[in-house]
C-alpha cells in the first residue's frame, strides 16, 4: 500500500458525539483512503479492510462515512451484514457516533431522516427492487456501501449467478460512490472473486502462478496486540495418549495425541479426546483447567466469564452438566435455543460463568468478558478456530484505562491436535487470499503462497510426555519449536 500524504486532526469532528472518540491508527488510515479515491478521478471505488478481531471495524467504517460527510463528499450509507445478530452492534456504534441508522425496511419518513440503512444480505435479496427504489431516491452518487463481513459475498467469476448474496450487493451497489469491504476472517482457497477487493498475480518459484486477493489495508491481530487495542492469548493444549482398545479383544491401540501425523488417526484421536469419559480423559482434564484459570481471573475481574465451544447439542449439555455440577453459573446456548440471539445478548453483561455454544459464537459476537475459552469440538478449519478464540480477545474502554500495554492475556485451552497447535502459531499473522488459476485440478491448499503471508513453522512432536500441559504464548514462538 503506497503511503498517503494527507493531514488528519488527532480527533475527528466530535462535536455531536454523545462521547468522544479517538480514532485508532488503522482507522485514521481508512479515512485518508476513503478521502483519496473520492478525490481521485477514476480511480477505483471499491476498497477491501482485511482487520483483525477486535479491531473496531465497524467503528472505523462509521468514523469514515462521518469524515466525509463533513468534507461534503458523501451524504448517505448502506450496511449489508450477514445475519441479524449483527444488526444491534451496527445500531449502537452509530449512536455513539451521532448518526442515525434506520433498519431496513422502514418508512418513507425514516429513510429521508436517516443517515445510513442497515439490512442483511438475506433481507436486500427478499425486498431488492423497493430498497434500490430507496437508495435511488437518495441518490447513490453521494452514498457509501458497507459490506459487513465480506468473504460471504464470493462471486465466481464462470457461475456469475450462482450466490445470490454476492449479486446482490452488486446490483444494488453499482452506482455507489464507494464501496467498502470489511472482513477480519481467513479467506478460502477456492476460485471465488469477493465483491470489493483487488486482484493481484503472483508468480512462484516453480515458474507458476496464482492470484491472491490483496486488502487495501491490512489490520494484524499482532498490530492491534502491540497497540494495546486487544489482548494477546496464551494457549495451554492438554496431551496424552489416545486408546481405542475394542472391547472383547486383547489389544491396546494407542496413539499420542500431539505428534501423530497420520490423518485418519489423528481424526480418530481428537474425537475420543473430547470425550467426557472419565476425570482423567482429556476433554475433562481441558475442562477443569479452564475452570481453575476463570477462577484465578475472577479474583480480580469477578464478570469474566468463559466460553466452551461443543461439537453438538449432546455434547453441550454434557459440559454444561459437568459446569454446573461444579458450582458454576452456565448459560447453554446453541441454533436450537428459544430466543438464541436475546439470550446472547443478555450474556455480554450478565452473571452466568460460562457460555456453552456450538455454532453460535463466531463472527460479529462481542463480549469482552470472556477471557477464557475452551476449544472442544471436532471442526479445525483454521478460520473456525480463530474465530472461535478470538472472542475472547476484546477490550473495552473501561479496561483499557486500568490496564498496561501489553494487555492482560486471555486464555485458550484445547486437546493437543496438531492441526490446533499449528493454527495458534500463527493465529496472529494475516494470511492471503489464494484464487486458484484456472483450469487447475489439484485440490491442494494453496493458502499462505507468493511474497504477502505468515511465517510458515515446521511442526514437531512433542516430547513432554502423556498427561503434559503444552503451552504456546503468541506471537512468540513456543519452545518446543526447533529454531
Amino acid at each position: 500500500m503506497s503511503a498517503v500524504s494527507f493531514n488528519l486532526p488527532s480527533k475527528v469532528n466530535t462535536d455531536q458525539d454523545p462521547v468522544p472518540v479517538q480514532p485508532r491508527q488503522w482507522q485514521q488510515q481508512l479515512i485518508q483512503l476513503l478521502r483519496r479515491r473520492l478525490e481521485l478521478q477514476g480511480s477505483s471505488r471499491d476498497l477491501l479492510v482485511f482487520a483483525g478481531p477486535g479491531a473496531g471495524k465497524t467503528l472505523g467504517a462509521l468514523l469514515g462515512f462521518r469524515a466525509m460527510r463533513d468534507l461534503g463528499r458523501l451524504n448517505h450509507f448502506v450496511v449489508f451484514c450477514h445475519r441479524t445478530s449483527i444488526l444491534n452492534q451496527w445500531k449502537s456504534a452509530a449512536a455513539r457516533l451521532g448518526l442515525r441508522l434506520e433498519e431496513w425496511p422502514c418508512t418513507p419518513e425514516q429513510s429521508l431522516r436517516a443517515d445510513g440503512l442497515l439490512v442483511t444480505y438475506q433481507g436486500a435479496g427478499r425486498q431488492r427492487d423497493a430498497l434500490r427504489a430507496r437508495l435511488e431516491e437518495w441518490g447513490t452518487s453521494a452514498c457509501m456501501a458497507i459490506a459487513d463481513e465480506a468473504h460471504h459475498l464470493g462471486v465466481n467469476p464462470d457461475e456469475p449467478d450462482a450466490t445470490a448474496w454476492g449479486q446482490t450487493f452488486l446490483e444494488l451497489t453499482n452506482t455507489v460512490s464507494l464501496r467498502l469491504g470489511l472482513t477480519g476472517t481467513p479467506f478460502r482457497a477456492d476460485n471465488l472473486g469477493f465483491c470489493a477487493a483487488r486482484r493481484i498475480r503472483v508468480q512462484l518459484d516453480d515458474g507458476g502462478w496464482v492470484e491472491q486477493i490483496r486488502p487495501d489495508l491490512c489490520v494484524e491481530p499482532r498490530d492491534l496486540i502491540a497497540a494495546g487495542d486487544v489482548r494477546p492469548l496464551e494457549f495451554r493444549f492438554q496431551d496424552g495418549w489416545v486408546e481405542h482398545s475394542r472391547e472383547g479383544l486383547p489389544d491396546r491401540d494407542v496413539s499420542p495425541l500431539s505428534s501423530e501425523q497420520r490423518e485418519s488417526w489423528r481424526a480418530r484421536n481428537l474425537r475420543r479426546a473430547i470425550r467426557l469419559a472419565d476425570s482423567s480423559s482429556i476433554g475433562q482434564q481441558v475442562l477443569l483447567r479452564a475452570q481453575q484459570k476463570l477462577n484465578q481471573l475472577q479474583e480480580r475481574q469477578p464478570q469474566s466469564a468463559g466460553l466452551v465451544i461443543a461439537r453438538d447439542i449432546n455434547h453441550a449439555e454434557a459440559i454444561s452438566r459437568v459446569l454446573i455440577e461444579d458450582g458454576n453459573r452456565v448459560e447453554l446456548i446453541h441454533s436450537q435455543s428459544p430466543q438464541a440471539t436475546e439470550r446472547l445478548n443478555a450474556f455480554q453483561s450478565g452473571s452466568a460463568d460460562w457460555l456453552v455454544s456450538i455454532d453460535m459464537c463466531a463472527e460479529g459476537f462481542d463480549a469482552p468478558r470472556l477471557r477464557v475459552v475452551a476449544y472442544l469440538t471436532t471442526v479445525v478449519t483454521r478460520s473456525r478456530f480463530v474465530q472461535g478464540i478470538t472472542r475472547a480477545v476484546r477490550m473495552t474502554p473501561e479496561l483499557a484505562a486500568c490496564e498496561a500495554i501489553p494487555r492482560e492475556a486471555s486464555f485458550i485451552f484445547a486437546p493437543a491436535d496438531p492441526l490446533l497447535m499449528d493454527y495458534a502459531r500463527s493465529w496472529s499473522v494475516a494470511e492471503p487470499y489464494v484464487l486458484r488459476p484456472q483450469g487447475q485440478d489439484s485440490q491442494d491448499d494453496l493458502q499462505g503462497v507468493g511474497p504477502w503471508r505468515g511465517p510458515s513453522l515446521p511442526l514437531e512432536a512433542v516430547e513432554d510426555g502423556a498427561g503434559a500441559v503444552i503451552r504456546l504464548k503468541t506471537p512468540e514462538l513456543p519452545t518446543f519449536l526447533q529454531r
